[in-house]
């Protein structure tokens, strides 16, 4: 990816432009980076209160039962986002997808597991363990370098 900048002292107003030769992922989370004019808060629900959950206290988030949750430093919150939502959110802040159900925090992953045939463990730093789904071990692989 190449950036650019020209500066134009006649130039009233900011303006972007992408140039690129299909509409890919990169493109689409530029597009969505740039779109983006404040920063949203992810909101959980724990014992009858809602609480402002940082990103970096979360552990993963998963979809079970048709709710959404996330497990933190203090414990299980349920969230009102959809996954895909929340993915976009989280977009460059560690965080990646390892299932249809479920995302994880990278630097809150103690280690991986590949003892397992055609699958990935993860085992996260507060003991619990996860596991890549076959669809998304390629792209754990890659994230990771191996």
């Amino acid at each position: 990816m190449k950036i650019e900048l020209q500066l134009d002292p006649k130039q009233q107003e900011t303006k972007v432009i992408i140039i690129a030769e299909q509409l890919s992922e990169e493109v689409k989370t530029i597009m969505n980076k740039l779109s983006q004019e404040h920063t949203q808060v992810i909101a959980g629900f724990h014992q009858e209160r809602l609480e402002i959950l940082e990103p970096e206290s979360i552990y993963r988030i998963y979809a079970a039962s048709q709710k959404m949750y996330a497990v933190t430093e203090k414990g299980e919150y349920t969230l009102r986002s959809r996954l895909y939502e929340l993915e976009e959110q989280l977009i460059g802040k560690n965080f990646i997808r390892i299932s249809n159900s479920e995302i994880v925090n990278l630097k809150r992953i103690k280690n991986f597991d590949l003892s397992y045939a055609g699958t990935i463990g993860v085992v996260m730093t507060d003991g619990t363990t996860t596991f890549v789904s076959r669809r998304y071990v390629s792209k754990i692989k890659q994230a990771l370098g191996i």
